[in-house]
């Protein structure tokens, strides 16, 4: 299998590999190591690699130039501007000490007003060094701002590009989607893979550039491409014209060497037929819970999350987890708060101590809601559901974007398995299923007093949205061991010869019963 994450916090990933072994076959999971350091480790059955990827060919060559002409102060992208800032830093503090030192000296020793004198005239001189560096590092800021290449030069480009060489266009626009194939290529055509199951639109190249390799040496690599996200419909992740059309170009040009493709709802798999004209429609894996995985995998207690937040039963608690991002709403959690008195919001996310989270926290400071705000790491994915079921309610406040508008998300499935009722913005799919199930209450996206309302009345009456859970077989579809089972069914259809004979999907089996197919995925 193959991820472009460090698999940790990825827990769609980390199910896939561990039933994929359970199910008999061999799994190596390869990732990107986040320290830079190789790392491996068991998951259950599959063997976890991270691996140590340089990504130079991230930074584009204009990130390397200095703005000579409206910059010309501006210290070089090299990394210089840091370290004269901390070494003026670094001057300040040791002028404070020797201050100190001075203020308690005893008045007799020689030369003492001398010292003094010479210790004001270097501190007048840290000043002004500090203000030197500081608008030479403002003005690289500036220039690195103002070259993120939204501007018509770059939409020229990306449009040149693009005509003059089609889908192969990502190569001239996002060259570091190379560093992923430098950086795996080598360890998959080593592992010699029967299949490769890799996730997403980065690790879909890596992939398929490994099938047609091993088909020139006259090996055959069957390629499931495991589709998480619309492409077309993402926010860029980098505040670029040429990320998207890159990526974009990058899925359309190796898509068609996927010999199966898998999706996380009916909606995208529908929208992905449509945009590659695939054969078939793609397999649905809906993102859902693995609740067996967490009597298996450790004997660790679960957190408590109301201890980890500082509150008692009685407190009303509201949930997030997930990813922490401006597009997944989180601030309207916060600033309906002064209107929900009493109410505490735990964000349980990927980066707690990340820049966006501090600015939500920061809003909560300014409203006087700092203390009913609290920001939680992510804990193992097998302990989701226990940990999560201590609140009161979950919260999806998404926007709308068309990725958000056509697929039940992980945390729908983590907050239906722990039984809480759910407050949900107003996305297609999501709404549509809450509304026909009676599980929660929707709101209009990115309106507050909408979410107020929504919020008071799911923590009235917690009893008549949590009964919803109670239809017969909602749960059981919503299931991992159901989804694990099409993706074994993808993997045997591919690979019947090869298809181990061992225990079903989710289920643990010997270790005789393993046997060497899967090489590359999610």
């Amino acid at each position: 299998m193959l991820v472009d994450n460090g698999v940790n916090g990825d827990s769609r990933v980390q199910k896939a590999a561990r039933s994929a072994a359970d199910a008999g076959w061999e799994v190596i999971l390869l990732g990107r190591s986040p320290g830079g350091l190789p790392q491996t480790w068991q998951l259950g059955r599959a063997e976890v690699r991270l691996l140590a990827m340089p990504d130079p060919l991230a930074r584009r060559r204009h990130e390397f130039r200095r703005a000579w002409l409206r910059w010309p102060l501006a210290y070089p992208p090299s990394g210089l501007a840091a370290h004269r800032q901390q070494a003026v830093r670094a001057w300040r503090a040791d002028l404070a000490v020797r201050a100190a030192q001075l203020a308690v000296a005893d008045p007799g020793q020689p030369r003492l007003a001398l010292r003094r004198r010479a210790l004001r005239a270097e501190e007048a001189a840290a000043k002004v060094a500090g203000k030197w560096v500081s608008l030479r590092y403002w003005m690289l800021t500036q220039a690195r701002r103002r070259r993120r290449f939204r501007n018509p030069w770059d939409r020229a480009y990306t449009l040149f590009w693009q005509a003059v060489r089609g889908d192969r266009a990502w190569r001239r626009l996002e060259p570091g989607l190379w560093d992923y194939e430098l950086g795996y290529g080598p360890v998959v055509d080593e592992l010699r893979p029967d299949l490769i199951h890799a996730n997403d639109f980065r690790m879909l190249g890596v992939g398929a550039r490994a099938k047609i390799r091993a088909a020139a040496q006259g090996r055959e690599i069957k390629l499931v491409w495991d589709a998480h996200e619309f492409l077309p419909g993402l926010k860029p992740w980098q505040d670029n014209a040429r990320w998207l059309p890159a990526h974009v170009a990058h899925e359309r040009e190796y898509a068609p060497y996927a010999d199966a493709v898998m999706t996380v709802s009916a909606s995208l798999a529908e929208l992905l037929q449509r945009q590659h004209g695939l054969a078939t429609l793609p397999d649905v894996v809906l993102n859902a819970p693995a609740a067996e995985h967490g009597e298996r995998v450790t004997d660790a207690p679960v957190p408590d999350l109301r201890a980890s937040c500082g509150v008692g039963p009685g407190t009303p608690l509201l949930v997030y987890s997930g990813a922490a991002m401006k597009q997944r709403g989180l601030d309207i959690m916060v600033e309906a708060l002064p209107q929900l008195p009493g109410v505490h919001v735990a964000l349980v996310v990927n980066k707690p101590t990340g820049p966006y989270v501090a600015g939500v926290l920061a809003r909560a400071a300014r409203l006087g809601v700092a203390d009913r705000v609290h920001a939680l790491p992510y804990v193992p994915h097998w302990q989701v559901v226990p940990f999560l079921s201590a609140a009161d309610a979950g919260v999806i406040p998404i926007h709308h974007w068309p990725n958000h508008e056509i697929a039940l998300i992980t945390k729908f499935f983590e907050y239906s398995h722990a039984r809480l009722p759910l407050v949900v913005s107003d996305v297609k799919t999501m709404a549509g299923t809450v509304r026909d199930t009676g599980q929660g209450e929707v709101f209009r996206a990115e309106d507050v007093a909408d979410y107020v309302r929504a919020v008071r009345a799911v923590l009235a009456e917690p009893d008549r949205y949590r009964a919803a859970y109670d239809r017969p077989g909602l749960l059981e579809s919503w299931t991992w061991e159901a989804q694990a089972e099409v993706m074994d069914a993808v993997y045997r259809r591919l690979l019947p010869e090869r298809a181990p004979a061992g225990p079903a999907p989710g289920a643990a089996g010997r270790a005789d019963e393993v046997q060497p197919a899967v090489g590359a995925g999610t």
